[in-house]
């Protein structure tokens, strides 16, 4: 049996306040319920089809003394969990635990976990099955103009060097998954190997990285000095409209990477499609691609946390289904090419 859908996101955080309100005002989710168990405090955030749970407490400080605010589990819908937990065991995963609830938690990449939640499919996730919930009777509702996050796209995944394949196999054999995707890119003196595993429903996508040490060290080997080892490098949101959701979303406090200019110059030769929209997308930054089935378009925020151990994309999808990787390519270029006009 398989896992077929992302029940939610579980993030440690190191100041509560601090990382609920950076959601809430910012990202528009709203409160939808608290949890509180021996040493745990957790809130569920709901926005859209993403359910995200924020955990403080004394049972995290391990955690985030090791690898700063990041996530620490990521929870899989199944309809058949015992099935589920039989194929991740036989595949080499641990049982680490079982919830108050009954639901196993098993172990994935790094110290990122799984909890198995039973849940229909065609049904729409609830309160997590997993621990007792409160709902917020008094959860501050979304602005109605915030962009709706309609689904988590993917979860990019950076992993030590030579740890990838057998990170694959494992999400293969032992919860059904699929290789989608793979590819080995160069960025200047910097190299990164990388492949796409996907649940048969189409709804978990892990995009894992792993960096080539034989190659100059980047951003990758970055995360994972910071991280204190493997983890997750990022969460992608899908939205229908990317350009409005950024201006919107800058307007309400999140920071985006910024583009330089040298990138736009160079994008109608590199995607003339795109042509009549390069004006839209440098005013927001938005970086843009082609594959054989359509355009992708994305832009990355800074990460809001202190060691800088997560951060989020947005994404929206014009029939592409890669993940932009000629944009890391055509950055460094542009960036050259800004350097060489400051000489």
């Amino acid at each position: 049996m398989t896992a077929y859908d992302v029940e939610y996101i579980e993030i440690y955080a190191s100041d509560r306040k601090y990382t609920i309100d950076y959601f809430v005002s910012s990202f528009g989710f709203t409160e939808v319920a608290r949890s509180t168990t021996a040493g745990r405090d957790s809130v569920l955030l709901r926005q859209g089809g993403v359910q995200l749970v924020v955990t403080t407490g004394p049972d995290t400080e391990d955690f985030l003394s090791l690898h700063g605010d990041g996530v620490a589990d990521i929870a899989f819908a199944c309809e058949d969990v015992l099935g589920t937990l039989d194929g991740a065991l036989a595949a080499g995963a641990t049982l680490l635990s079982e919830t108050a609830t009954g639901a196993p938690v098993v172990s994935g990449f790094g110290v990122v976990r799984h909890t198995l939640v039973q849940r229909p499919a065609g049904n729409a996730p609830a309160f997590p099955a997993d621990r007792e919930w409160t709902a917020s009777a008094t959860a501050p509702a979304a602005a109605p103009e915030t962009p709706v996050l309609r689904k988590l796209d993917h979860v990019a995944v950076c992993l030590e060097a030579g740890t990838l394949r057998d990170v694959v196999r494992f999400y293969i054999e032992g919860f059904g998954f699929t290789q989608f995707y793979s590819e080995y890119v160069t960025v200047g003196e910097q190299a990164m190997d990388s492949i796409v595993v996907r649940s048969p429903s189409d709804d978990i996508t892990f995009t894992i990285i792993e960096p080539d040490t034989t190659k100059k060290s980047g951003q990758i080997d970055e995360f994972l000095d910071r991280n204190g080892g493997g983890g997750v490098q990022h969460l992608a949101f899908l939205v229908d409209e990317i350009i409005p959701s950024v201006l919107e979303f800058q307007h309400r406090g999140i920071e985006f990477l910024q583009t330089p200019g040298t990138y736009y110059d160079a994008l109608a030769e590199r995607i003339p499609s795109l042509e009549t929209e390069i004006a839209g997308l440098r005013k927001a930054n938005v970086l843009a691609d082609l594959d054989e089935w359509g355009h992708l378009l994305q832009l990355f925020s800074r990460s809001p946390f202190e060691r800088r151990t997560l951060f989020f994309e947005l994404i929206q999808r014009q029939g592409a289904q890669g993940f932009g990787s000629a944009n890391i390519r055509a950055l460094y270029e542009a960036v050259e090419r800004a350097r060489e006009l400051a000489s």
